[in-house]
This record gives structure tokens, C-alpha cells and sequence, in this order.
């Protein structure tokens, strides 16, 4: 069989009414551009008649039990002969007729070529304004600042790649975001991408079509938190402790009066709890970061991982347990003090900004013991490539008699 340079995929479900139309223009493409080329059906359980419509036409069909947009591509893309796969929705929205500015950036030496509908054309009625002037801009913008993905179109469906850089990202994304997860994965590996304007128009459906704009918005939304633990723990934490160190400082001293409101002694419990909460959320940040190394989610960050070797457990735990001394000093100095009161009113706010103290360094000393053990247990797990290494050695050792 001779090597298929381009592989056209189209995930399918219940398209009978648009997917000839999109496989005959993607033929007339091949055959026109002289490229030896498959196109490739994932059909994700159709009960209308796409797969033998496809397969009357010259299509090669896989069929994907597993539900989802995200499934259906990536089982495609397994399956796919050629070295290079354009993908598009089979829903005569994407001109496959069109394809050349894709393959001529592919073999310009890009990883991933991605259509830019904004630069393009969007027809009227094409994208549902929503989508047009929120949910897309706004979600691109979030992936050029939180990812450096140099694209302005996210969720844009016609896109080229090469097939083995997209198999290397391990990609896993069952549904929508799928789209969001190429990109980003693609920017976080380094991976060259180039962007392409293309054409949308409004596609020949005569139902209501699969995108669920709240539902998968947020999956989306979920997806960028997930694989950006700095946003999602990390500043928020540095904000949370500075702002409420800052202010459990003051309020140790004194009151603070904003006009006719006093910030006194009682506030302190809101800035101390506010900075511990901070201090968990940074917490919360290493160890996703670890997680996400380990298991090939996030780049490997050298800054990270030479600031968490200077922080072993042997250099954390004491620090943490003398917060922890110091908290219970302070808490038992409060409580004599109190009986030495008989337990009776308390004048003045000295014992509340102690008992306040007292709390705080417990607190924050427990955390900083915890969390140094569970990052010591986190470094015992072995990177993947390891324990596929450790699984062979001990099945080699099985299997000797």
C-alpha cells in the first residue's frame, strides 16, 4: 500500500444530511491537488445512516463507542494513515475544498496549523452571537495569556497537525474541549503553531446542533484552570496572605478607623484566617505542580523544582513545628491569664490579638508539617516512564522459572 501523505478526518455523528457533501468536497481537494489521501470517518454510534453513506462514497469509517467529540477525534487520529491529518466538522460548516493554506504550513515545518474564522469570514448566521463576541474571544484571550498560544480562534474545528506531535501530547479530553486541549497542550510542549484564515458559514443541519454553549463553556473555563495551577491556586494564595499579613500586622498594633467603621481586635480572626487560607492555597499550588509533572500534565518548571529542593522536609518541619510550640505557648499564656480571671470578663483586647496569634501559628505550623510530608510522599512516585521501567523488571522477575 502506498504511504498516505494526508489524512482528512471528519468526526460524525448523525450528519447524513451535510457529510456527502463535505466528502465530496474533500475528494474533488485530493484529487485536485494531486495528494495521496484518505478521508476518514469517526462515527460515534449514528442511527441516521452516516456510516453506510460514507462508506458508499470511498470513505474509510471507524466507529467510536465511546461518546463524546474529544473520543471520536481521538480515536480517529489513532487510526489515521497519513502523516499529516486535517480534521473538520462534518457539518459543511468547513470548506474542505479549501485545505491548501493548511498543508502548506504543515510542510513549512509547523506542528499545528489552526483556521482563524475571525480573519477569515464569518457568515451570517454561522456562530450564535454569544459565541461570536464572548465565549470565543474571550476564552482565546485567556489561552494567549495564560499559555502563550499564539492563536485567536481556540475553538475554531478546521485544523491540520502532524499526526505523531499530537499523539506525543496524550491527549485525553472526552468531549468539547478537546479543541482546547490540543492547543493548549501543543503550546505547553513547545510545539510550533501557525494560524490560517478560514471561512465559516452556517451549516446545513436540520436539528439543533451538539455544543452546549453553558455546559461546555465551563468545561472549557475547568479545563484552562486545571492546567494553570498559578491562576487557580497560586495568585489568589500570594494575594490571600499578603493582603490578610499585612493587615493582621496592623491590627496586632492597633485599630485601624476608616471613617466612622473600626477595624479592631474581633477583625483579626477574618485577616488571620485569610492569610492561612492563602498560605493553603500556595500549598495547594506545589502540589499540583508535582502531580502535574509527574504524570506529564504540566511542563517541567526548573525555577520550581530548585526552590522545592532548598525547601526539603528536614529544612520545613522544624520551622513548622515551632509555629506550632509558639501557638501553644501563646494559647496557654492566654488561657492562665483568663483564670487567673476566675474565667470572668475579659477587659481590654490584649487576649483576644493572643488568642488570635496563638491560632494562626498553630495553624500555619500544622500546615507547613502536612504539606512537607505529603510533597516527601509525592517525590516517592515514580515518574511514568519509571514505573514502566520498575513493571518490566518485575515481569521479567515473574517470569523466571
Amino acid at each position: 500500500m502506498a504511504p498516505v501523505r494526508l489524512t482528512i478526518l471528519m468526526p460524525c455523528l448523525n450528519e447524513a444530511r451535510t457529510l456527502p457533501a463535505c466528502i465530496k468536497k474533500a475528494q474533488a481537494y485530493l484529487a485536485r491537488a494531486g495528494i495521496s489521501g484518505e478521508i476518514l470517518i469517526a462515527d460515534n454510534g449514528s442511527t441516521d445512516g452516516s456510516r453506510d453513506i460514507a462508506q458508499a462514497l470511498g470513505a474509510r469509517v471507524v466507529t467510536v463507542t465511546a461518546r463524546g467529540y474529544g473520543n471520536a477525534l481521538r480515536a480517529g487520529i489513532v487510526a489515521a494513515r497519513g502523516a499529516y491529518v486535517i480534521m473538520g466538522d462534518a457539518d459543511d460548516s468547513y470548506d474542505f475544498g479549501e485545505l491548501e493554506p493548511f498543508l502548506h504550513q504543515l510542510e513549512a515545518g509547523y506542528d499545528v496549523v489552526i483556521g482563524n474564522r475571525f480573519a477569515g469570514g464569518i457568515e451570517p448566521g454561522a456562530m450564535p452571537p454569544l459565541h461570536r463576541y464572548l465565549g470565543n474571544p474571550v476564552l482565546s484571550f485567556l489561552g494567549r495569556r495564560l499559555f502563550g498560544a499564539p492563536v485567536h480562534d481556540l475553538y475554531c474545528g478546521l485544523r491540520g497537525f502532524r499526526r505523531e506531535a499530537i499523539l506525543s501530547l496524550g491527549l485525553n479530553a472526552p468531549g468539547m474541549e478537546f479543541a482546547l486541549e490540543m492547543i493548549v497542550r501543543a503550546a505547553l510542549r513547545g510545539l510550533s503553531i501557525a494560524e490560517v484564515p478560514t471561512t465559516l458559514s452556517p451549516d446545513g443541519r436540520d436539528r439543533a446542533p451538539h455544543l452546549r454553549s453553558f455546559r461546555d463553556g465551563w468545561r472549557s473555563l475547568r479545563f484552562y484552570l486545571l492546567l494553570c495551577p498559578r491562576w487557580l491556586f497560586l495568585y489568589p494564595g500570594i494575594l490571600l496572605a499578603a493582603c490578610g499579613g499585612i493587615a493582621s500586622t496592623v491590627l496586632m498594633i492597633t485599630d485601624v478607623r476608616i471613617g466612622a467603621v473600626v477595624f479592631a481586635h474581633h477583625s483579626l480572626i477574618l485577616t488571620a484566617a485569610m492569610t492561612n487560607i492563602g498560605v493553603q492555597c500556595m500549598l495547594f499550588w506545589a502540589f499540583a505542580r508535582i502531580v502535574g509533572e509527574h504524570a506529564g500534565l504540566l511542563p517541567v518548571d526548573p525555577v520550581f523544582n530548585a526552590f522545592r529542593r532548598l525547601l526539603t522536609l528536614e529544612r520545613v518541619l522544624p520551622v513548622g513545628i515551632a509555629l506550632v510550640v509558639f501557638g501553644v505557648a501563646a494559647a496557654l499564656y492566654a488561657l492562665i491569664s483568663w483564670y487567673e480571671l476566675s474565667f470572668g470578663e475579659i477587659q481590654g483586647d490584649t487576649l483576644t490579638r493572643i488568642v488570635c496569634s496563638a491560632s494562626f501559628m498553630a495553624v500555619l505550623g500544622f500546615q507547613l508539617i502536612f504539606a512537607s510530608f505529603f510533597i516527601c510522599l509525592l517525590d516517592q512516585v515514580p515518574e511514568p516512564a519509571e514505573r514502566k521501567s520498575a513493571a518490566r523488571v518485575i515481569a521479567s522477575v515473574a517470569a523466571e522459572p
